[in-house]
């Protein structure tokens, strides 16, 4: 039915990774072995995201109609947007797929996203965030291939992964082949955290991961199809362009903040550590210009360091509005390469009423009710990471399958 699903492996090799509904593997690592061996030989080639990798899937978009899930993150290296790119080169794209925060990425967190037109293109977008998380059938209509860029960042509840397990879904209940272009995760070396409890699967943690799962967004997609974690065990017909001159060694620091309140590298990293405080009474700085390198409350104890919520772009009702907040500065806290946990247990063990520190959020976001049990318990940091390494052993060699760097 499309001619790319029949190209001989001689031709992707080093350039593509498919795995299809026949679950066959491709020894992924060795495909990217040769752009690697040149990134280590050369620590300062220039990473090419896998949208910069074009000669890898121009060919198989000509004469398709193309979807295309993206926002303001699916970029090329020159700064051209991969939808004005694609249009360029004559792609004939259809209909552009938003997550949360929009096409333009310029949605307060959670905030309901409408579906409308693109101003400078002039083509439709579809929300995928609030009721319509998956593409409907009609959607998808006269769609022959769906194309893939968003910027992850390595955290279970960061909710661009959980858009993708839908697209995925759709795309195979409705047999259009998908292809990802990968980018690198900014904390790929980071694999922490608790692996999530099925019951309490939401849009902010899908799947049985730690949460921070040190793949690539690619590698990550292969996991979802190769685990048939699709709703049914369906597969999706996938297709992965790899990042060239990229390894898991290498920093990579994002060209484009991949939501309102990321605003640079330092948040970034922070981001998964500091988020479990959404699930509290404190704030993560949302209304000032160091979202997630600060936390802060009106409860906790009064110190050198305060900052005062305002509206601002990303966040027009931010907690604490107008209200001083004391807390903590963590925007020139060395780089970190776990899940810190210390500045949450600090925080609930001084702010004034234990009892209104933790809301319902907080399960979800942890994805299991042991973690605010043991910080309750006053359980100690050693052993509340004790209590994740059998969960992360197994996690680490499921994930092993899929790595492509």
């Amino acid at each position: 039915m499309i001619p790319f699903l029949k190209i001989s492996f001689s031709f992707i090799f080093f350039t593509i990774i498919s795995t299809s509904c026949s679950a066959k593997k491709t020894d992924v690592r060795e495909n990217a072995k040769s752009d690697l061996e040149k990134a280590e030989d050369n620590p300062k080639t220039e990473i090419k995201t896998g949208a910069d990798n074009h000669t890898a899937y121009l060919s198989l978009l000509k004469d398709q109609k193309i979807g295309i899930v993206t926002n303001q993150t699916g970029i090329l290296s020159n700064k051209t947007h991969l939808v004005d790119f694609l249009l360029e080169k004559n792609i004939a794209v259809q209909k552009i797929f938003a997550p949360e925060h929009g096409f333009r990425g310029t949605a307060d967190a959670g905030e309901h996203v409408v579906d409308g037109k693109d101003s400078k293109t002039g083509l439709s977008i579809i929300s995928l965030y609030g009721d319509n998380k998956k593409p409907k059938p009609e959607q998808l209509a006269g769609i022959d291939i769906m194309v893939f860029d968003l910027q992850d960042v390595g955290a279970r509840f960061y909710t661009y992964i959980s858009s993708l397990h839908y697209i995925m879904e759709a795309c195979a209940e409705n047999n259009i082949p998908l292809i990802l272009l990968d980018r690198p995760n900014p904390n790929i070396n980071i694999i922490d955290g608790p692996v999530l409890e099925k019951e309490f699967t939401s849009f902010v943690g899908m799947h049985p991961i730690p949460l921070l799962h040190g793949m690539t967004i690619g590698e990550y997609a292969q996991m979802i199809n190769g685990e048939k974690w699709l709703k049914n065990k369906v597969q999706c017909k996938l297709t992965v362009i790899p990042c060239i001159n990229y390894n898991r060694k290498m920093k990579y620091s994002l060209p484009v903040k991949p939501s309102p309140n990321l605003p640079n590298d330092q948040a970034v990293n922070l981001y998964a550590s500091l988020c479990l405080f959404e699930g509290t009474n404190a704030s993560v700085g949302r209304g000032t210009e160091k979202q997630f390198q600060i936390y802060g409350s009106p409860y906790l104890p009064k110190n050198s360091f305060s900052f005062t919520p305002k509206p601002n772009f990303g966040a027009q009702n931010p907690v604490y509005n107008g209200i001083k907040c004391y807390g903590e500065d963590l925007s020139i806290q060395t780089r970190v390469n776990k899940l810190e946990l210390k500045w949450l247990i600090k925080a609930y063990q001084t702010t004034t009423d234990k009892s209104k520190f933790f809301n319902p959020f907080f399960t979800k976001l942890a994805g299991t009710k042991k973690l605010q049990q043991q910080i309750e318990a006053g359980t100690s940091e050693t052993e509340i990471r004790e209590s994740w390494k059998k969960g992360l052993i197994e996690f680490k060699e499921m994930r092993s399958k899929y790595l492509i760097y």
